[in-house]
């Protein structure tokens, strides 16, 4: 059970503290609800290219690390389809270093021409060398916008394309952070040694002077139900040709979740799962191949990906894959094989709050869906989940309309 307490101060920005004094540390996660779903078709890359600009110096301080560095601190960032999120730690005793820190980027970034030039290039680069240059880094770029017509998820957190990063000017770097980055857009969480009423202190003192506004109402538009099957095959010089499948499925806060999520640790999670033993241990025709979902705000993907053995042929392992798909439309889980992938999420749940900052990203998460008593509720949300509803699930999702299909083929 992870305890906490909440307030809201006046100009919009959510705040939730869960005292832990058996550490010395404490951590301050700052979620931001705007992620690449965010962006403009043609301007797609800015949720990300902000993760690299908030460091590159705020209104009065051109440095973050260092200050942050002479107090014992680390932090980091992350962007996703739906969320920005930066988080630090450092010792309790100097907490009001890590609120003087991310209360001035908030308020206003440096934002000089020679700040974004850097970022530009430094996210250039990484878009290079992960995604271009890098063996299999293009699935992504290419699945998603076989799979998504309509919603922007179609592109990933890196961008559609080098040249919106490239082209990005700073009017409209500027107009993007003042729409996104301010109190009503965010979700602050303070973790570890830090008394609540000492957090709301600090909270009011660095935070409520920043002006707030209305917090948005998102018009994203909608992916259409997919009626018919999509695939496509590209060729590249990588060591194993490779399988991908992508299935709509529900979103996050859909009562249904759960049960597509555990559905896709009985076909692909770990080595005792259904796709591991019948097509890697038993008909050795993958090298490996797992299941998951994305678990996005807005309905998302439930994915099938796996490296074929050399020498087998993509339409015959694709055949393989389905087969196995298909006994999962036909016949309950038996109840023993679903408790154990309910105690492997659960427990991989459990774990995961061993530490101080994924107890306070798991607050903020549950802030933004609307509950952040969620982390505290979901292990018997899981557990509640039936044979019945997995059947459901597959019969939901695991349909041959539902699916896109890429072969990643290996050059010869």
């Amino acid at each position: 059970m992870i305890h906490y307490q909440e307030f809201t101060l006046p100009n919009g920005l959510r705040c939730l503290v869960h005292e832990d004094f058996t550490t010395p540390l404490a951590v301050l996660n700052i979620l931001y609800d705007v992620g690449s779903r965010d962006e403009s078709p043609d301007k797609t890359g800015f949720a990300h290219l902000f993760e690299h600009l908030m460091f590159s110096g705020s209104v009065n301080i051109p440095s973050y690390d260092e200050p942050l560095q002479k107090v014992g601190g680390e932090n980091n960032a992350f962007t996703s389809q739906d969320i920005t999120n930066y988080y630090l730690s450092l010792p309790a005793a100097n907490i009001e270093t890590g609120f003087w820190l991310e209360s001035d980027r908030m308020l206003d970034l440096a934002f000089s021409e020679n700040g974004l030039d850097v970022q530009r290039k430094v996210v250039v680069e990484e878009f290079k060398q992960s995604y271009l240059n890098q063996p299999y880094g293009d699935v992504w770029l290419k699945l998603k916008p076989l799979a998504y017509q309509n919603h922007p998820y179609q592109w990933n957190t890196i961008g559609k394309e080098i040249s919106h990063i490239e082209d990005a000017e700073m009017a409209d770097v500027r107009a993007f952070f003042r729409q996104h980055y301010a109190p009503q857009n965010a979700i602050l969480v303070v973790a570890g040694a830090v008394p609540f009423d000492e957090v709301k202190r600090l909270a009011e003192k660095w935070f409520g002077p920043i002006p707030g506004g209305e917090r948005r109402e998102r018009q994203l538009p909608q992916e259409p139900a997919q009626t018919e099957a999509r695939r496509t095959e590209v060729t590249a010089p990588v060591p194993l040709s490779a399988l991908y499948k992508a299935y709509h499925m529900p979103a996050r806060l859909d009562p249904r979740y759960h049960a597509v999520d555990l559905l896709s640790d009985v076909l692909g999670r770990g080595k005792s799962s259904r796709l591991h033993q019948r097509l890697v241990k038993d008909l050795q025709l993958f090298n490996n191949i797992s299941a998951s979902v994305t678990g996005s705000l807005d309905p998302g993907l439930f994915v099938v990906s796996g490296k074929l053995n050399a020498g087998v042929a993509l339409a015959e392992a694709d055949r393989a894959v389905e087969a196995v798909v298909a006994e999962l439309l036909q016949a309950e889980v038996p109840a023993d094989e679903l408790q154990k992938v309910k105690n492997q999420a659960e427990t991989g749940l459990v774990f995961g709050e061993i530490e101080l900052l994924n107890r306070a990203l798991a607050l903020a998460i549950g802030k933004l869906l609307g509950n952040a008593n969620l982390v505290n509720e979901e292990p018997a949300q899981l557990q509640a989940v039936t044979p019945a509803d997995v059947r459901a699930a597959a019969e939901l999702v695991l349909r041959p309309e539902n699916c896109s299909t890429l072969y990643y083929q290996a050059a010869e």
